[in-house]
């Protein structure tokens, strides 16, 4: 029987923290459903908490961090503190991730079920009866509810973590880079090329949200018909209306300040509308195109966002539907792709993720 992906989080918990109890097992089952959205009720309390914790919590090697299921992990604050990454950062994508599944009652049965299956198994470090035993306790007191620890896994791992989904973990290197440039007067400029379907612009979105970003997306550059000439689309990175980005936003980016610029709607084929981009002190430029040499060397971090080309074209079928994805293989991805290839735009980048 194919093993699942919580069964393999679960047997991975039990290797790195043999103290696991049936009442710690039943934890995680919960936190691989529900995430971390019962300690958020009260925001300022659970900052407040959060804060005390990460101080006196020691710098310390252990893994960033733990998968629990597909959708969330733990994330170690003294690994955390160790890669010298903000605790206000980590904050905010616990906040992020307080959302729980839509089913989270059902996946939560689930999961029991799927670790009382491996405790009968010999799989976990306690015997089947002694799961079922704390099961029917847990019960009794009231179904889907959070729990602690356990008294011995306290005493053996010493946990202090923070749930949060999978999704940001793609970040985290990404994270230490921007921790670790150096200071500037004004705004830090990061740009996020890389290729169609690669997930930048939910990088953007994320960065957003946990370093506080503003975003402009090259996506609202896109040419307008005046300029869609065979010779225009004949030069590497020309599928861009870099012209009008130098004009809108090259002067305001690095200043710490806010800022407009036009959009360009595709549906309309014009320009229709601002997009206003708030004072902050990280911009994030999010989009292929975005490294242009036209633009100039503008930017602090230059980051690329990669992804397999089977795996790009499954997903902008998923996205965009399949006729989509058929102009996207014969147009769009090789217009990207002679611009990569012809300003080594990967291989230039400070960090590829």
């Amino acid at each position: 029987m194919k093993i699942t992906e919580f069964e393999t989080c679960l047997l991975q918990q039990a290797a790195l923290h043999p103290a696991l109890q049936p009442q710690d097992t039943v934890k995680l089952c919960y936190q691989a459903a529900f995430g971390g959205e019962h300690l958020l009720k009260d925001l300022p309390a659970a900052e407040t908490y959060f804060r005390q914790e990460f101080s006196v919590v020691p710098k310390s090697k252990e893994v960033l961090f733990e998968p629990l299921s597909a959708d969330v992990c733990r994330i170690n604050l003294a690994a955390w503190k160790a890669h010298a990454l903000p605790p206000e950062w980590l904050f905010q994508i616990f906040r992020c991730s307080s959302v729980s599944h839509p089913k989270a009652e059902t996946l939560f049965e689930q999961n029991l079920s799927a670790a009382k299956a491996l405790a009968a198994a010999g799989n976990l470090p306690f015997s089947p009866a002694d799961f079922e035993q704390y099961l029917k306790q847990y019960r009794a007191a009231g179904p889907c509810r959070p729990i602690h620890h356990s008294e011995i896994y306290r005493q053996a791992e010493h946990p202090a973590y923070r749930v949060a989904g999978r999704p940001f973990v793609r970040l985290f290197p990404l994270l230490e880079k921007i921790a670790a440039l150096p200071p500037k007067t004004g705004a830090q400029v990061i740009t996020l090329d890389g290729r169609s379907a690669s997930g930048k612009t939910t990088a953007a979105a994320q960065l957003e949200s946990v370093i506080c970003a503003a975003a402009i997306h090259m996506d609202d550059f896109f040419l307008p018909p005046s300029l869609r000439t065979e010779k225009r689309f004949a030069e590497p990175g020309g599928n861009v209306h870099y012209e009008r980005f130098c004009q809108e936003v090259l002067p305001h980016l690095g200043k710490d300040s806010a800022f407009s610029y036009q959009i360009f709607d595709c549906g309309k084929m014009a320009l229709s509308g601002m997009r206003q981009v708030p004072k902050s002190h990280w911009q994030i430029v999010e989009g292929a195109y975005s490294c242009h040499p036209a633009l100039g060397k503008y930017a602090d971090l230059r980051a690329f966002s990669d992804i397999d080309p089977q795996k790009q074209l499954q997903r902008i079928c998923r996205r965009n539907g399949a006729e989509s994805a058929k102009v996207f293989a014969s147009r769009w991805i090789p217009l990207e792709e002679r611009y990569f290839s012809a300003f080594h735009i990967r291989e230039a980048a400070d960090i590829v993720f």
